[in-house]
């Protein structure tokens, strides 16, 4: 990690920085800890392209059989520290790549809602849209679920509703 200026101790009498402060190093804990955390919830097959020590890997595996809530804490500082002794710019590339998928599915989950929305409010004219977007859909089903989902809707069950989502969300992908 690299220091500024103003995360630097100094020394009195010369002015020459003695290191990171205090408080600097308990914010850099702290970052490690919650990286710790977000490296737990993640896949094995995701944190084996990293080069982690021996240590770090007992150290993961543990995590699902704790669980008591300050035994957990104490393990997240465990971690913390192991993840010192890594290479934090592999670590770093990973979660980032990981926290980008994460958004672009949101993303995508949010589009497919949008869809079914309008499909479901709008009608043909959004169906009409979609099929001009996506032209290899299948247009008779995807007529009929929309109607299905309109009846539903009215009658506020959310069975067709559903369907047109998974069937949208199947047309594009």
């Amino acid at each position: 990690m690299q220091l500024h200026d103003d995360e630097l101790e100094y020394d009195d009498e010369d002015d020459q920085p003695q290191g990171p402060s205090k408080s600097q190093i308990k914010r850099d804990k702290l970052v490690l800890q919650a990286l710790a955390e977000r490296m737990a919830s993640m896949p094995r097959h995701e944190l084996e392209r990293l080069n982690l020590s021996e240590a770090t890997w007992v150290a993961l595996d543990e995590t699902p059989r704790i669980k008591d809530l300050r035994a957990r804490k104490r393990h997240w500082k465990r971690i913390a520290n192991l993840l010192e002794r890594e290479d934090m710019e592999a670590v770093h590339v990973l979660i980032d790549g990981a926290e980008e998928r994460e958004r672009a599915a949101t993303a995508h989950h949010h589009a497919l809602e949008r869809w079914r929305e309008r499909l479901i409010t709008e009608g043909d004219g959004a169906v009409t849209e979609f099929i001009e977007a996506c032209p290899e859909v299948d247009r008779q089903q995807l007529r009929a679920l929309v109607r299905a989902a309109q009846r539903d809707t009215e009658r506020g069950k959310p069975d067709a509703p559903r369907k047109l989502f998974r069937f949208l969300r199947d047309s594009l992908d």
